[in-house]
């Protein structure tokens, strides 16, 4: 496939990659105990975080399955080594077979299946898969967003007041300090944490979430699909300066990033400077 990919090469990938995250649900599902610890074989890797076996029978059919979609394409996923030969790749495919683990272990059901296909180091494709909530997130450069189908957009909130923000504790509080410190009350609305962050990214996108809030070290596999999803439904991830987020460099980790509608990301980003 040509490289920068064509509208027509983006297009005919959709629908066998549709058809693999259905197949890599279909794996993932019977570990998946609503409400209770998954029956799958857990252990940690190094650093603590924990994976599952179901974590890695999805990473290991994603593999085989998407590079016989776009077998030019290289890799980045959580749970396979990383081989530098990405950074020279024009195609790059970057894949969270669980995003959010932990909720996937305890049975809460805000876990995702993340896809992303970089081009020339740009998204050109974003599919986040929720199985346990039924939705699935597509998104193609330049052509919109998508949730089961239907098109979405960010919310049309205009400012931070009674903004419904989402994330850690001790970044809604400097965000809230921030306000304060312009002499209004932070009213914001709390919403639980989404435990998955493509799902946190995903919520801004469809206008249920106004502000998410992402913590440091925070991988490309987390963001990178929910992050199309987001532009194309008028919005954008971005550091605490304001920056786009950048894929697929040697080190995928990225700082403190938001997650907002475009109208939202200036008065969010003075108020996290106010804030500290």
């Amino acid at each position: 496939m040509p490289d920068p990919m064509t509208a027509e090469a983006i297009s005919a990938i959709m629908p066998p990659l549709r058809e693999a995250m259905r197949e890599a649900a279909g794996l993932a599902l019977p570990y998946f105990r609503l409400g209770t610890n998954t029956s799958a074989r857990t252990w940690s890797k190094a650093g603590g975080s924990p994976v599952t076996e179901a974590d890695v029978e999805v990473d290991t059919f994603l593999k085989i399955r998407l590079s016989q979609i776009v077998p030019e394409a290289a890799w980045l996923s959580e749970e396979t080594a990383d081989d530098p030969a990405r950074l020279d790749s024009g195609l790059v495919w970057i894949v969270d077979p669980i995003d959010g683990t932990r909720a996937f272990l305890s049975g809460h059901p805000d876990w995702s299946i993340a896809v992303a296909l970089l081009a020339a180091g740009e998204p050109v494709i974003g599919f986040v898969h929720a199985p346990a909530g039924g939705k699935d997130y597509e998104a193609r450069k330049g052509l919109g967003a998508t949730c089961n189908g239907t098109p979405i957009a960010v919310s049309r909130q205009a400012g931070l007041p009674g903004a419904r923000v989402t994330g850690p504790k001790p970044m809604f509080d400097r965000l809230g300090r921030g306000v304060s410190a312009e002499g209004r009350e932070a009213d914001f609305i709390r919403i639980d944490r989404v435990p998955s962050l493509a799902l946190r990214v995903a919520r801004v996108a469809e206008g249920s979430i106004d502000v998410g809030l992402i913590s440091s070290n925070a991988r490309d596999w987390d963001l990178a699909a929910a992050d199309l999803v987001l532009r194309e439904a008028g919005g954008s991830v971005s550091d605490m300066a304001g920056r786009p987020t950048r894929y697929n460099r040697a080190d995928p980790v990225h700082g403190e990033l938001i997650a907002v509608p475009h109208g939202l990301r200036d008065p969010v980003i003075a108020g996290w400077n106010r804030g500290a």
